[in-house]
């Protein structure tokens, strides 16, 4: 046991003490195309993917900065002609773009402010659907016209068609901070 720690610990100080600057270049990963994923579930979508469009992450982190500015009709060309939004509260939003949006501004509307900090996103594609899908995890705190603040967790997945539109999101959300906890009756 002793001589695991001894090796262990050795390990962590030679890799703090490395004195190679950071790299900050971009990394290309390649990966076995023919690799397969091992599930004990049936995988309903799909499980092949690989690195797609970094414009589609650009455009999804655009389509963010616009609902935070308040003026949906600066993504207009962002999207498709028919648009389908599954949002977090359950309520689905389909239809022709112009629909669709003009709902999103009114909700939008409702709001005060709406300010957003990104987490992480990334681009997709999926190999045998031929489909392209971006995905943002974020935090969005949104302030009613009263004053009152609510923020939370956000993930988005986008899909784009094969003109770079979105046409399809789906949205999940979580309370930025857990409920406080009881404490135990005795």
């Amino acid at each position: 046991m002793k001589k695991i720690f001894v090796l262990a610990s050795i390990t962590i100080l030679s890799a703090c003490n490395s004195k190679e600057p950071a790299k900050t270049d971009t990394v290309k990963i390649e990966s076995d195309s023919t690799m397969a994923i091992n599930s004990p579930y049936p995988i309903l979508y799909s499980s092949k993917f690989e690195m797609g469009n970094p414009k589609n992450a650009e455009t999804v982190l655009q389509l963010w900065k616009v609902w935070d500015d308040g003026d949906l009709s600066k993504s207009k060309d962002m999207f498709a002609d028919t648009v389908q939004l599954y949002l977090a509260d359950g309520s689905i939003m389909k239809g022709p773009r112009d629909s669709v949006m003009a709902g999103a501004q009114q909700y939008r509307n409702s709001l005060g402010s709406s300010s957003s900090v990104i987490h992480a996103v990334t681009d997709l594609k999926s190999t045998d659907k031929n489909e392209n899908w971006a995905l943002v995890w974020g935090m969005e705190k949104d302030t009613d016209k009263k004053g009152k603040v609510d923020s939370f967790f956000l993930q988005e997945t986008w899909r784009f068609n094969k003109d770079g539109k979105a046409d399809v999101l789906h949205q999940f959300k979580a309370a930025a901070a857990p409920p406080k906890m009881m404490p135990a009756k005795k």
